[in-house]
């Protein structure tokens, strides 16, 4: 989305949302925070800073960026969902918590139709399936060779229970059979840390977080779970040129400031 049409989307949406701002003809009036409900690192928080410098010169006001991470997300989004709902504290919601938690948790403490107003798409991504670069699977198969020959000493990490990573890879496990070890974490950043690190060997996500290690030889990806292949990773079959049929899964990133008050 351009810069403009998300500067309008998002000013229309918080003066309709707060009428104090409404009727003083303003907004913002103060700082804007981007409250990102993960570690800093992963694709979310990507996605925040590639906009915050844009909207603040477009807004006029400086902007913010707040991890809040822990909970599978719930914890930025509690704090978002019960903040002033004057356009000044947004969400840079994630898909997998958005869509998940609500089905995941009895009480995840907001609820992305009462709680939120979506005002602007930021991105979609596919996800890819790296590993630790001293793994010896330099494909899918010879990677699923492996976890059939080892079952349970592959680790999967993933951005905590529920997350888009951890549906991938129960999804993969689903399809080629294996087993292997899911390991949640607190988002996207520590999990890339640990995979170089090998403390987990595998992990399926959004190619933002991993792209600049994969190109240094730190991590390995072996396929893209996109129909087509990626413009920054060319040499990456999809997963069906890989022969992962039905793996095919993808992320959107968005706005949503709060709805109303509690």
């Amino acid at each position: 989305m351009k810069r403009r049409t998300l500067v309008t989307a998002l000013g229309a949406a918080t003066l309709s949302a707060h009428p104090s701002l409404r009727a003083q003809g303003a907004y913002p009036q103060k700082p804007v925070t981007l409250v990102v409900p993960s570690s800093p690192g992963g694709t979310t928080d990507f996605t925040a800073r590639l906009i915050a410098d844009d909207l603040s010169r477009a807004l006029g006001q400086p902007v913010v960026i707040d991890n809040k991470p822990g909970g599978a997300g719930n914890i930025g989004n509690q704090f978002v969902a019960r903040s002033r709902p004057d356009g000044h504290t947004l969400l840079v919601a994630y898909s997998g918590y958005q869509v998940g938690n609500p089905h995941l948790f009895a009480n995840a403490g907001w609820d992305p139709l009462k709680d939120f107003t979506p005002v602007a798409m930021l991105t979609r991504a596919p996800q890819v399936i790296v590993v630790n670069a001293r793994l010896k699977a330099n494909t899918v198969a010879e990677l699923v060779a492996f976890a059939k020959a080892n079952p349970g000493k592959l680790r999967y990490a993933s951005s905590g229970s529920g997350s888009i990573q951890h549906i991938a890879g129960e999804l993969f496990k689903q399809i080629t059979g294996t087993f292997i070890t899911h390991l949640p974490y607190r988002g996207a950043g520590p999990a890339v840390q640990d995979l170089i690190n090998g403390r987990v060997e595998l992990f399926m996500t959004t190619p933002a977080s991993v792209v600049q290690h994969v190109r240094s030889g730190k991590l390995k990806v072996l396929a893209v779970s996109s129909n087509a292949r990626l413009a920054a990773l060319p040499q990456v079959p999809t997963a069906v040129e890989a022969g992962l049929m039905g793996f095919a899964l993808d992320s959107w990133f968005a706005l949503w400031p709060c709805r109303h008050a509690h």
